[in-house]
């Protein structure tokens, strides 16, 4: 477990410099099989923190990208007809690792839609339920409260979060590390463990 833990902090760290305090908080939710909220400005590495980690565990992971027109049904999915009746279409939660981006910029509606799958580890669409690929995480990052466009996270759902962390602004020494870094590729593009080393210990 030291040695997993070693290096899937090594790997993430390539591509997020001088917030290793935030990154091992991260690590003990995901352990625990909870889920994170990253709530900070925009620009200071929410997305690319999820990316990494999901990279670096060898998760199946889907992006859903939050905005005031997403539907529930584009989370959790839907029913359409077919040849033997209703035929379930799942939504973008049929994952280990959804990264529920700027979550709090759609409705509360949609919101709402992710707390069974958080809570009970499955959805329900049209009176039947769905179980959810295990291990199952939300990883959500968020603007802060309170700026424009942003609806605010219903109690129940934040209840659902293990953690609720801010990044914050790079030093500017690691800052300019991590531009360093980028020069030519990306460290998200090539951080990954074997997902058969990392799955049976989420």
């Amino acid at each position: 477990m030291y040695e997993i833990t070693r290096n899937v902090l090594a790997e993430v760290k390539k591509a997020i410099v001088g917030k290793d305090d935030v990154i091992s908080k991260v690590w003990i939710a995901l352990l625990a099989e909870g889920h994170v909220l990253l709530e900070d400005v925009p620009g200071v590495g929410k997305t690319t923190m999820a990316l990494a980690f999901s990279r670096a565990l060898g998760l199946d992971t889907k992006r859903i990208q939050f905005t005031p027109d997403t539907m529930p049904s584009d989370i959790i999915g839907f029913s359409m007809p077919g040849k033997d009746g209703m035929v379930y279409q799942p939504g973008a939660i049929m994952t280990n690792l959804l990264l529920a981006d700027e979550i709090n910029r759609t409705s509360s509606k949609t919101q709402s839609a992710l707390l069974e799958a958080m809570e009970e580890g499955q959805v329900t669409v049209d009176g039947v339920s769905h179980p959810i690929p295990q291990p199952f995480i939300v990883f959500a990052t968020q603007n802060p409260t309170g700026a424009a466009g942003t609806q605010l996270l219903p109690d129940s759902q934040m209840d659902r979060f293990t953690v609720r962390l801010s990044i914050g602004y790079p030093e500017p020494a690691d800052e300019c590390s991590m531009v360093l870094a980028r020069q030519g590729v990306n460290p998200v593009s090539y951080t990954h463990l074997r997902a058969h080393e990392t799955r049976s210990n989420l």
